[in-house]
């Protein structure tokens, strides 16, 4: 079908400003590992994609969802095999005091409920977020959206702090009086829950801080901020619904720090592609919630998606895919380095595993953001074949984050054409 012709029936029926990336979409009709192919033909080097997280359409994962398909798919008010023995495997790779489950479709259904067992455990309503996250679309977790709104919250209950930054230092501080700053913004936010009324219930977020551009983390700032929230009586959430399965080089994205969540949200690479999701805490937050609420999801844990989770984790351990993503990502992120000494908008490189933030800056001195660089260069990248994206707070930081199936000369073809989006923005 003529690409015009769908973009016009695609507004009319689900709306013009409804996201789509690039200045010309693509039409994309097949995924195979790391590629991705439009209606013409013309194949892309998909580096960035991360909900395929061990490569589009993978065989033992499409065979799983095939075969449970064609044998049963319902709720979970019956007994089967399926959701034991792929939760049990699962919380088999957390840390011990994470030993219960909750099975979603989604990551913003993980992340709701997620709110509301810290919520209704401590009796209090006040959530403290990052200034430029996303947690979700529904009613519960949209108010912390504060990369929408000028990094503040969308409604009430939800207070806002700086995310830990040691590239864009705040106040030009250094060192420990840096990471002091900002976790000292989680301390006084505390005092106001507690001083209005209002009470402090918990603290969620991205343990990489993936929506707010990969910042490189003051070292002790987590430590910090799991301290301040848990001698509070709050619950520390860690939303890894981008950062787990092997993204960041480790099994979990909060494995690169000391501090281990109160509760972990799952989601997107979790099914490859499959919708299911996942809110894991310890078995007596989560019997607690369960003694004082009804709660039930008709197609949360069902077995089909259970088999493909299952065919996940095994893909993931088959293939060493957790070192394949250190590995490669540690090859890939010193060739960007490498390439930054070549191009100057190339402001900072961070990042760990096979997942990447790349800051454009037109000025490295002042750090200023080139963000209509950013923009010409992903769609440039688009035209050589190669998809990337872009975020932050001013739109400048090239984001990548491919299948963890990308190997070193997937990673070279990156970095070649790179190389060749920067010299054409010159």
């Amino acid at each position: 079908m003529n690409d015009k012709i769908l973009l016009e029936r695609r507004n009319r029926l689900i709306g013009k400003k409804a996201p789509l990336f690039y200045n010309e979409p693509l039409h994309i009709v097949k995924g195979e590992g790391v590629w991705l192919y439009d209606a013409d033909g013309k194949r892309y080097l998909d580096a960035y994609n991360n909900v395929p997280n061990v490569g589009h359409c993978h065989p033992h994962v499409v065979e799983a969802l095939y075969k449970q398909a064609q044998e049963l798919n319902i709720h979970t008010r019956y007994l089967h095999e399926n959701i034991v023995n792929y939760g049990e495997k699962l919380l088999g790779k957390l840390d011990d005091s994470l030993d219960m489950l909750f099975l979603t479709c989604t990551g913003t259904e993980a992340n709701e409920l997620a709110l509301r067992m810290a919520r209704e455990s401590t009796g209090r309503q006040g959530i403290i977020c990052s200034n430029a996250t996303y947690h979700g679309n529904s009613a519960a977790v949209y108010p912390l959206a504060t990369m929408f709104n000028q990094g503040l919250p969308l409604g009430a209950n939800v207070k806002s702090v700086a995310f830990p930054d040691s590239y864009h230092k705040l106040n030009g501080l250094e060192g420990e009086s840096l990471e002091n700053a900002y976790a000292d913004q989680v301390k006084q936010a505390i005092e106001e829950f507690n001083q209005d009324g209002t009470g402090f219930a918990g603290m969620i977020i991205c343990p990489i801080f993936a929506n707010e551009g990969l910042p490189d983390k003051p070292s002790g700032y987590l430590d910090k901020i799991a301290k301040y929230v848990r001698e509070a009586g709050g619950v520390l959430i860690f939303d890894e619904v981008q950062s787990a399965f092997g993204r960041t080089g480790k099994w979990w994205g909060h494995q690169n720090s000391r501090v281990v969540p109160d509760i972990l949200v799952l989601g997107k690479p979790m099914g490859n592609g499959h919708p299911i999701g996942a809110t894991i805490c310890s078995s007596e937050l989560g019997n607690g919630f369960r003694d004082n609420s009804m709660y039930f999801n008709t197609f949360g844990g069902n077995p089909v998606s259970c088999a493909v989770g299952m065919a996940v984790l095994e893909v993931i351990e088959n293939e060493s895919l957790v070192e394949n993503s250190a590995n490669v990502g540690n090859y890939l992120k010193q060739k960007i380095w490498t390439l930054s000494e070549k191009h100057e908008l190339i402001g900072d490189v961070r990042g760990s595993g096979l997942f990447f933030g790349v800051e454009l800056v037109s000025d490295r001195m002042k750090k200023t953001p080139a963000t209509i660089e950013a923009g010409k260069l992903i769609n440039q990248m688009k035209e050589q074949g190669v998809l990337i994206s872009r975020l932050g707070i001013n739109d400048n930081i090239l984001k990548m984050r491919p299948p963890i199936c990308f190997s070193h000369a997937h990673a070279d073809m990156l970095i070649e054409h790179l190389d060749q989006a920067f010299t054409a923005l010159y």
